[in-house]
C-alpha cells in the first residue's frame, strides 16, 4: 500500500507540472440575428494537418466557454459547431499563451432543419433538441476496447461497480445496435462484446414507449436510452470471438460469439459452458468471469447470476456449472416490415451446502432456529422472443412483439432444522429428503398500434398485451417433525403434490390526443384488464401395499381462482414548452374480484368490488441543457390473491399452517419520486440529487402467532402509516491533464423503512434506516495503466416496538482495489483485491474475508490471439456469509463458494469488414 500512496503522489505533482504549462482560451458565442447566446454550442481546437481533435468544451447558458489547453507549436483550428448553424473556423498557426476570442458569431442554415448533415469534421459532441451524439472517431480507447470501455470515456457517462449505466446522472434502461436490439434490449451483450472501432456515433435520448416513439410524443420515463451507430465501413463483415480454458481443481470455461453484419442484416450467435459460476462469455477483457474483490462483477452478481431478458443464469448459492447458446437475428424484410428474433437456451447444474441461524423475535420471548441443507439442482430455459413491426404508411404503424418460454428445473434438498427457546430447550426439530419438479410453459405477446394524424401531436394509439402461463410443480416429500413441549403428536410424511398453476392475462388500452395549442394537449384514454389465475394442489399419500403415491390426501388438497377485471377511464393533459414538460392523469378505476375455492368438498365463494380514484402526474423543468428537475406522482393499487381472502386452511408446511383473511382490503399507496441532476461539460463535474418512496394508505402484512413448540400459524391483516423511502446524492468530476485523467465519486446511498405486523396477536413496528456512502477514483496513465481504489460503508439499523429488543444494528466495510497494467506492449497485467468485514456475523461465521484475483494476458498475431492465465481468490479466502435483518427476523447463513484455482485460455478474435480500417484522424490527444 506504501508504493500505491507514492505512486498517487507522483501522478498528482505530474499533473501540477503540466498545468503549469496549459494557457486557457475562452470567448462568447452568439445568434447572428438575436445577438441571443447559444447554449450547448460544441467548441473544439483541431489539428489542421490531420483533423486530430485537441481539446473542446461546450457553451454554458451564457453562450460563454472558457477551457483550458498545453501549448501548441503548430497550426490548429478553432472550431464552433451548433445544429441549424453554420460552422465557425477560426486558424492559428500556433497557441502559447492565453487568448479571449470575444464574441463569436454563428450564421443559420439556410434551411431551417431539425438536423443539418453536416460534411466535414463532426464536433466530438452534439446536443440536438432531445439527443446527445458523441462522435465516437473524438475519443481515445486502446484498439482492442470493447462498447463499454468506450462509454467509460465519454463525459458524463458514469458505469458504477454494479454494472449500472447513468449519463448525466439518468440511468440507461435501453441499449440498441443501429436502432435494434442486440440480443436484448439491455445491451449487455453488445457493451462487453462489440469492438468499439465499429461504432460511429454514441446516441443518447430519453426512453420512449412504442406509442411515444411512433407519434413523437415526450418520454414520460426519467431513465435514458443508448443507441450505437455502426460505421458504414464497418456494417458488412464478420467478427466474433473464441475462447477455452482448463484450470485447477477440473475448473473449465469456453465461450464463442460470432457476428455477421451486412446492412440491415444481422446475424449473432453465442455459446458457452462452464463450471465457475459464470455466464461463460467474457464480462472483462483483464477480471472476466471472477467476480472481483467487491464481490460483484460488471452485469454479474456476487453469486455468480446473470440475467437476460428476465431469465437467470448461474444459481444464486453454491458452484454452478452452466450451458448457453443464443442466436439473434434482425433485418428489413420489405421495404416496410422489419423483423427482430432471439433464441436462447440455458442449462445449469448447481451444488450447495447451506447453515443458517435465524433468531425469531416474538413478545414473549426470542427462539433461535439452526438448519442445514444440502442440494442439488438441474434446469434449463428455452426462449424465442422477436419483433415484427408493420409501417402501413408514414402516419401508422403496427407493432407484434411475441415470446416464448419453455422451462423445466429438478432439485433435490437433504435438510435438518432444530429450534430452541432462549435456555437453549429444543422446542422442534425436523428432518427431510424432498425432490421438487418445476415445468413451466409461457407465451407473453404485446400488440402496438398508432396512428398520427395530419395535426402535429394528434394521434391514436391502441395497445395490447396477453400474458398466458401454465406452471406444474411436482414435489415428492419425505418429512419427520418432532414436537417437543406438549402432546402433540410427531407429523410423518412420504407424499405427491402436483400443483398447477394457470394464469391467462390481457390488457387492453387505448389512448387519443388532440392538440388545443403548440404547447398544450388533451389525452382521453380507457384501460382495461382481465386476469384469471387458477392454483390447484392435488395431494396423495404414499400406499405401502401398491408402492405408489395413491391414497388422496384430502387436508392438503385444494382449489383457488380469482378473477379480476379492471376498467379504468381516463383524462389529462400535457404541457410540453422549452423547458417545462408536464403530464398530468386522472380518471376511475373500477374492480371486479371474484374468488373461489374448494377444499374438503366444501366451496367458499367471495366477491369484492371496489371504485377507487386513478392519478399519476411526472413533470420536469430544464433549467438548462445540463441541468434539469424530475418530478413524478402516481397512486396505485395491487390486489391480494384468492390464498390470502379466503378462509381456508393450508397444511403443506408442517411448520406453518396458512388460512386466509375475508376483510382484507387491497394495497394501496402513494408513489412519489424526485430528482435533480446537473452536469458540466465544460468542467466535466456532474452532481444529482434524488428521493422517492412509497407511502401506504393500506398494506396487507402476515399476522402470525406460535404455539409452545413454536408451530407456526400465519394469515393476513391490513395495517396503514407503513413506508418505503430513500434519499441519494451522487457527485463526480473528471480532470484530464494530457496523459493524466483523474476520475473522482461521490454516492451517497439512504434508505428509511416504516413497517408494521402482527406477532401472537401484538402489533409490532419497526424503523430501519441503512446509510451507503460511497466513494471512488480511477486514474489513468494513457493507454499504460490504470489505478482503481473504492471504498463502501453500509449502516442498518432498526427499532423496535413490542419485543424483547428495543434495536438491532450492524455495519460492513468493502474496501477494493484495482490496478490494471497494459505494458509492455502486448501484456496486460490485472490484479482485483477486495477486503470486506461485516461487524455482526453472529458465532461460527466469519467476519471478514480477503478476495484476491489476477490475471496475466498476452496478446499475439496482431493481437488475434490472446493467452491468459489468472488465479481466483488467490489467497483461497472467499466466503458467503450473508446477513439479513427483517422486522421479526435476523438471518445468519453461509453458502457453498467456489475456491481458489488458476485457469489457463486462449482466445482467438476475428475481424474481416468489406471497408477500411477506421483512420486515427480525429482521435482525441491528452
Amino acid at each position: 500500500m506504501p508504493k500505491f500512496y507514492y505512486s498517487l503522489l507522483v501522478f498528482f505533482i505530474c499533473s501540477y507540472v503540466s498545468a503549469q504549462n496549459s494557457i486557457s482560451l475562452k470567448g462568447k458565442v452568439i445568434d447572428e440575428t438575436a445577438k441571443a447566446p447559444i447554449e450547448s454550442a460544441t467548441v473544439y481546437l483541431s489539428d489542421v494537418k490531420d483533423s486530430t481533435v485537441i481539446a473542446y468544451t461546450i457553451t454554458d447558458k451564457s453562450g460563454k466557454f472558457d477551457f483550458k489547453t498545453k501549448k501548441i507549436n503548430k497550426p490548429v483550428f478553432l472550431k464552433v459547431s451548433f445544429i441549424a448553424y453554420q460552422d465557425h473556423k477560426t486558424e492559428l498557426k500556433n497557441i502559447q499563451d492565453d487568448k479571449d476570442f470575444g464574441t463569436i458569431i454563428l450564421n443559420r442554415e439556410v434551411k431551417n432543419l431539425d438536423e443539418v448533415v453536416v460534411k466535414s469534421q463532426a464536433p466530438p459532441i452534439r446536443i440536438k433538441k432531445d439527443t446527445l451524439e458523441f462522435n465516437v472517431s473524438s475519443f481515445k480507447v486502446r484498439p482492442d476496447a470493447n462498447v463499454q470501455t468506450l462509454l467509460k470515456q465519454l463525459p458524463g457517462v458514469d458505469i458504477d461497480s454494479d454494472g449500472k449505466i447513468t449519463v448525466n446522472g439518468k440511468e440507461v434502461n435501453q441499449i440498441l445496435v443501429n436502432g435494434k436490439p442486440f440480443f436484448n434490449k439491455d445491451g449487455k451483450i453488445a457493451l462487453q462484446n462489440l469492438p468499439s472501432d465499429i461504432i460511429k456515433k454514441v446516441q443518447v435520448t430519453d426512453t420512449k414507449t412504442r406509442t411515444e416513439e411512433k407519434t413523437g410524443a415526450a418520454s414520460s420515463s426519467n431513465n435514458a436510452s443508448i443507441n450505437l451507430t455502426i460505421d458504414e465501413d464497418k456494417n458488412k463483415g464478420l467478427f466474433g470471438k473464441f475462447m477455452g480454458g482448463a484450470g485447477s481443481d477440473s475448473r473449465y470455461e469456453s465461450s464463442a460469439l460470432l457476428n455477421y453484419f451486412k446492412n440491415k442484416r444481422k446475424i449473432s450467435v453465442l455459446a458457452s459452458s462452464n463450471n465457475i459460476n459464470s455466464i461463460g462469455f467474457s464480462m472483462d477483457e483483464v477480471f472476466d468471469n471472477m467476480g472481483g474483490g467487491r464481490n460483484s462483477n460488471v452485469w454479474m452478481n456476487s453469486n455468480g447470476t446473470f440475467g437476460i431478458n428476465g431469465r437467470q443464469y448461474g444459481s444464486g448459492n453454491g458452484i454452478t456449472r452452466s450451458d448457453l447458446v443464443g442466436i439473434n437475428y434482425s433485418d428489413q424484410w420489405g421495404k416496410n416490415f422489419d423483423a427482430s428474433l432471439s433464441y436462447f437456451y440455458s442449462g445449469a447444474n448447481t451444488k450447495n451446502d447451506n447453515t443458517t441461524n435465524q433468531i425469531n423475535f416474538l413478545p414473549s420471548g426470542d427462539f433461535l432456529t439452526r438448519s442445514t441443507s444440502n442440494s442439488d439442482e438441474d434446469r434449463y430455459t428455452h426462449n424465442l422472443a422477436s419483433v415484427f413491426e408493420l409501417k402501413i404508411d408514414s402516419t401508422s404503424s403496427v407493432i407484434i412483439e411475441p415470446n416464448f418460454t419453455k422451462a423445466n428445473s429438478k432439485k433435490g434438498v437433504v435438510s435438518e432444522q432444530f429450534s430452541f427457546d432462549g435456555q437453549d430447550a429444543l422446542l422442534n426439530s425436523s428432518t427431510s429428503d424432498n425432490f421438487y419438479e418445476n415445468d413451466l410453459n409461457g407465451f407473453n405477446n404485446a400488440l402496438t398500434f398508432t396512428k398520427s394524424f395530419k395535426k402535429k401531436g394528434k394521434y391514436f394509439s391502441a395497445v395490447f398485451k396477453n400474458e398466458n402461463t401454465v406452471n406444474v410443480n411436482d414435489d415428492y416429500i419425505k418429512s419427520k417433525t418432532v414436537f417437543n413441549q406438549d402432546d402433540e403428536p410427531d407429523d410423518i410424511r412420504n407424499q405427491f403434490n402436483e400443483t398447477k398453476n394457470i394464469r391467462d392475462s390481457y390488457t387492453g388500452k387505448i389512448e387519443f390526443t388532440q392538440p388545443i395549442t403548440d404547447s398544450l394537449k388533451v389525452r382521453v384514454g380507457a384501460d382495461y384488464k382481465f386476469d384469471k389465475k387458477n392454483d390447484n394442489r392435488d395431494s396423495f399419500n404414499f400406499d405401502e401395499s401398491n408402492q405408489s403415491y395413491s391414497i388422496v390426501n384430502d387436508e392438503l388438497t385444494n382449489i383457488f381462482s380469482s378473477l379480476e377485471r379492471t376498467f379504468t377511464p381516463n383524462a389529462g393533459i400535457t404541457v410540453n414548452k422549452k423547458k417545462v414538460n408536464f403530464n398530468l392523469n386522472l380518471g376511475t378505476t373500477v374492480i371486479d374480484f371474484d374468488n373461489k375455492g374448494d377444499y374438503m368438498n366444501a366451496v367458499t365463494v367471495l366477491d369484492k368490488k371496489y371504485a377507487l380514484p386513478y392519478a399519476n402526474a411526472y413533470g420536469s423543468y430544464a433549467f438548462s441543457k445540463s441541468k434539469n428537475l424530475w418530478v413524478n406522482y402516481n397512486y396505485s393499487y395491487s390486489l391480494p390473491s384468492a390464498r390470502q381472502v379466503l378462509a381456508i386452511e393450508d397444511l403443506a408446511d408442517p411448520l406453518n399452517t396458512y388460512i386466509g383473511n375475508p376483510n382484507l382490503d387491497l394495497n394501496k399507496n402513494h408513489g412519489i419520486y424526485f430528482s435533480f441532476r446537473d452536469f458540466d461539460y465544460a468542467t466535466r463535474s456532474g452532481y444529482g440529487l434524488y428521493s422517492g418512496g412509497n407511502f401506504y394508505d393500506n398494506q396487507i402484512v402476515a399476522s402470525t402467532s406460535y404455539d409452545d413448540n413454536r408451530k407456526r400459524t400465519t394469515t393476513y391483516d391490513n395495517v396503514s402509516g407503513t413506508y418505503t423511502s430513500w434519499l441519494g446524492f451522487y457527485w463526480n468530476k473528471t480532470i484530464k491533464k494530457e496523459e493524466h485523467t483523474f476520475k473522482y465519486e461521490l454516492r451517497l446511498n439512504n434508505n428509511y423503512n416504516f413497517s408494521k405486523g402482527f406477532t401472537d396477536g401484538e402489533l409490532y413496528t419497526a424503523k430501519s434506516i441503512v446509510l451507503s456512502p460511497r466513494l471512488n477514483f480511477t486514474y489513468d496513465y494513457g493507454e499504460l495503466l490504470t489505478i482503481n481504489p473504492s471504498y463502501n460503508y453500509s449502516y442498518n439499523k432498526t427499532n423496535y416496538t413490542n419485543y424483547n429488543v428495543d434495536q438491532a444494528d450492524y455495519f460492513t466495510h468493502k474496501l477494493n482495489l484495482q490496478v490494471t497494467n497494459y505494458w509492455p506492449k502486448n501484456w496486460t497485467f490485472g490484479n482485483d483485491f477486495g477486503y470486506t468485514y461485516n461487524s455482526n456475523i453472529s458465532p461460527g461465521f466469519k467476519k471478514d474475508f480477503f478476495l484476491w484475483n489476477t490475471s496475466l494476458s498476452y496478446s499475439f498475431f496482431d493481437k488475434k490471439f490472446m493467452a491468459k492465465a489468472k488465479v481466483y481468490d488467490l489467497l483461497n479466502q472467499n466466503v458467503s456469509a450473508v446477513r439479513t435483518i427483517t422486522p421479526t427476523t435476523i438471518r445468519d447463513e453461509e453458502n457453498t463458494v467456489l475456491g481458489r484455482y488458476i485457469m489457463f485460455s486462449l482466445t482467438y478474435k476475428i475481424e474481416k469488414f468489406a471497408g477500411k480500417e477506421k483512420k486515427s484522424n480525429g482521435m482525441m490527444r491528452f
